[in-house]
């Protein structure tokens, strides 16, 4: 019941609109040269434009660390993490309003940009993989913070899988999925905890946007 009445709610405004996004711009690299497709093997001067990495933002090119959230090589990428994206927006969005949503993914992506600086500062990154898995996090937690076991959802499990197979496929941003989570069970903690809400009502905001600030200011100063 209690799962019910916290999904219970709103239209899926900020998660379609970020998936359409996200269709955009794939759909705006693959213009730039048609290169593994599928797989994302090759990538073009559009995709290497959008991508994350240290010595870009050496060179002050800061915005990277929100295109490169954006960017997706291949179809395989972008279709797994809009499936997610989309199964979490109904569970998330609906649950904590637009707002609050749009903060958590925007903190959740400034921490797996932040994470694949740390651990890969030299590879070109890219995709929503780490935003997601800050969903993936936060809606653990709050689903814990009501007394409601994540692996009884769906939720838990499809975290510890998805966390699996960043560790068994090659290439694959570990720093960029894994600061995700963090930043995203930080803020879903804040942000979610029921007591909190009632008690200083302004952390649910306050939370992801000190995380977001936080992150992007450690991002500038390690590169």
């Amino acid at each position: 019941m209690r799962f019910r009445q916290w999904n219970a709610g709103q239209h899926m405004f900020v998660t379609r609109l970020l998936i359409a996004v996200n269709g955009g711009i794939f759909l705006w690299t693959l213009l730039g040269g048609v290169t593994g497709i599928l797989s994302g093997s090759n990538i073009n001067r559009r995709q290497f434009d959008l991508a994350l990495s240290s010595v870009f933002i050496e060179n002050g090119e800061w915005w990277r660390l929100v295109t490169g959230g954006f960017l997706h090589f291949g179809v395989f990428h972008i279709a797994m993490n809009m499936l997610l994206l989309f199964q979490l927006g109904q569970l998330l969005e609906t649950g904590i309003g637009r707002t609050r949503f749009a903060l958590l993914y925007a903190a959740s992506l400034f921490g797996g940009s932040l994470g694949a600086l740390l651990l890969s500062p030299n590879a070109l990154t890219g995709g929503a993989s780490g935003a997601v898995f800050g969903l993936m996090a936060a809606a653990s937690v709050g689903l814990r913070q009501r007394g409601i076991n994540p692996f009884q959802t769906g939720i838990g499990a499809t975290l510890v899988l998805n966390l699996l197979i960043t560790f068994a496929i090659p290439g694959v941003s570990i720093g960029g999925h894994l600061g995700g989570a963090v930043v995203g069970a930080l803020v879903g903690y804040a942000m979610l905890e029921p007591r909190w809400n009632r008690e200083i009502p302004w952390i649910s905001l306050a939370s992801p946007i000190t995380a977001s600030v936080v992150c992007v200011v450690a991002a500038l100063t390690i590169a």
